[in-house]
Order: structure tokens, then sequence, then C-alpha cells
């Protein structure tokens, strides 16, 4: 399969960056989406040019690292799907396929189609944990939790932290991500402790780095590949509520 690719290149933050088109051939249906990119800048080495950079690590769609804006789309065409889980046997052959970086500013672009995204981590490190300490090990059945409550809190917790509900939303909202962070502990007993100052520190980090407002167009939602449910939204204004009037 060949394809044609319109990339986004940028040196650095401080540069301009533009859209460089390349071409890639003989590409096999069942490779991922990196690997093609892998392809393109194997071609670029040997030619002496500048490989295009972007990030990846586990390729196994665990990581959350390997986010890309696909024709528009993060982490391009299939829903419940990584960048790094992509087949280019979802394109027809001779496609052209427009690449670029994740567009937020709470992202600043590092190099090409790597952008900075600790702005996640730092709303983590403001209350997304738990301190009590525990001791030893507890037996299982010493916190009886309920089937459909562990459940839930199990996939909040399946959020990977890649970024694609900020990238998708138009206000660059991580209501998404921080309401599944803020679940997946306000859901379990282990998290009671420090509830009502986890939603609050974590609220206010994420004002702080920037991110827009919800305005609930569900965009989060249909590009997460997790599938985190936006439902975890409501229960994260819940939380925040009860927070300030508790």
């Amino acid at each position: 399969m060949d394809f044609t690719l319109k990339i986004w290149r940028q040196k650095s933050r401080n540069d301009e960056g533009r859209f460089v088109t390349y071409t890639v051939r003989d590409i096999s249906p069942g490779a991922s989406f990196l690997e093609m990119l892998d392809v393109l800048n194997a071609d670029l080495i040997r030619n002496g040019e500048e490989p295009v950079a972007y990030d990846h690590d586990c390729r196994e769609g665990i990581c959350g690292s390997c986010g890309l804006v696909i024709d528009g789309r993060a982490h391009g065409p299939n829903r419940g799907a990584a960048t790094c889980e992509l087949r280019m046997r979802s394109y027809a052959d001779g496609s052209h396929i427009t690449v670029e970086p994740w567009r937020a500013k709470p992202f600043p672009i590092i190099k090409d189609l790597v952008v900075d995204r600790t702005a996640l981590d730092r709303i983590m490190q403001a209350g997304g944990y738990v301190s009590v300490k525990t001791g030893g090990t507890p037996d299982a059945n010493a916190l009886p939790i309920p089937k459909d409550v562990a459940e839930e809190a199990m996939d909040a917790a399946a959020c990977i932290g890649c970024g694609a509900c900020v990238a998708a939303c138009k206000n660059s909202s991580a209501m998404l991500f921080v309401s599944a962070k803020v679940s997946q502990l306000a859901l379990l007993p282990q998290g009671n402790a420090e509830r009502k100052h986890r939603v609050e520190r974590m609220v206010a980090q994420m004002d702080a780095e920037g991110f827009g407002a919800c305005s609930n167009t569900y965009a989060c939602e249909a590009e997460c590949p997790k599938q985190i449910s936006v439902t975890h939204i409501a229960r994260l204004n819940r939380e925040y509520i009860r927070a300030k009037l508790v």
C-alpha cells in the first residue's frame, strides 16, 4: 500500500511550523500507523533528512503517549483505539493522510508531533493520590465493595492520560481526564479520606493550567481510546459541589 502524508513539522516550540508532504510505499496492510511512520523515518534518514519526531512507548494502547491528530480526529478514525493500535488496512491504498500534534494551549509543541503533556501530571500531583498509611496488606475481603461500584471505578481507572479528550474538545477541556481520575478514587472507600481536598485541588490545578470549560459536546467520549464515559464528568461536578458545601 502507498500513502501520501501531510505532516506537521516544527523544530521547536519557538519556531514556526508548517505542513510537509511525504510519500511512503509498499506498506503492509497489517502495519500499525507508527510502523508506517518508522518506514517514513528510515527513508528520511537514508536521504540525509531529519526524521519526524513523535511520541510512543508501549505500542499496545496502554501508555497513552502516542497521541496524534489524524485527518482531524484524535488517534485517527477508529473508536476505542490509540494511534499505535490503528492499522493501515483502515485506509484505502493511495490515501492522503494529514497528521498533526495535539492542538491545545496547555500542550505546547516540543518538536514536530511531540507535545508537552506534563500539565496532566501536575493535575495528578495536585491531588490524585491516596496518602493514608494503611499498614500491611489487608485481606481481600476486609473492605467489601459492591461489584458494580468496583467495575465503575475500574472503568474510570482505565484512563491512560493520553490527552485525546483535550485535543478533541473545541474548548481544550480536560474535564474527562480529571473526572476519571477523581471517580476512580471517589468511588472506593480508600479514597474517602481525602475526597474533599482532592477534587478541589485537581480542579484548581486544571484551571491554572489553562484548560477550557466543558460544553457537553461529548467529543471527548467519542475520541477517548478507552471510551471513558462522560457520566464521570457529572460525578466530578457533584464531588466539587459537595466539597464546597461540606
